[in-house]
């Protein structure tokens, strides 16, 4: 499927299994700040949408403006960080260079990336809508916490 050309009822009728659609409030500024920290690469980029690839998995963003007569909308916060208790997993993306990019791309680094017992170095970076997401790498045996 061409994602940069695709039909909006076509790639509906493709969506299969567990999907990701995270409301922001600025599509761009949003797929920006993923393309600049995390690598990711947004489709079909527009005010109102894009889908996002990071590695083989794809995602969806809509702008809030988009949800008018969605009942979610009247779940968002006007101002403030969204997301309270989601974590959005990267599970290949180095979290040390991850963290350095987030502070020139206007994220906020929650927690360091730091060596963790279950096995992955993570950190916690907060994206300008206030969604946290934890960039980590598989640990060397060699490297995990005593």
């Amino acid at each position: 499927m061409d994602y940069d050309t695709v039909d909006p009822a076509e790639f509906g009728r493709a969506l299969r299994g567990l999907g990701l659609n995270i409301l922001v409030r600025d599509v761009g500024r949003s797929a920006a700040f993923l393309r600049d920290v995390f690598g990711m690469r947004a489709r079909r980029l527009s005010a109102d949408f894009a889908i996002v690839e990071y590695g083989d998995a794809r995602f969806q963003l809509h702008g809030d403006h988009t949800y008018g007569a969605n009942a979610l909308l009247g779940l968002l916060p006007e101002a403030g960080p969204r997301g309270g208790g989601l974590e959005l997993r990267l599970y290949d993306t180095n979290p040390d260079a991850a963290a350095t990019r987030a502070e020139t791309a206007r994220g906020h680094v929650l927690a360091p990336p730091r060596d963790k017992p279950h096995g992955l170095r993570e950190a916690v970076i907060l994206d300008p809508d206030g969604y946290a997401w934890l960039p980590s790498r598989p640990l060397d045996p060699k490297e995990m916490p005593q």
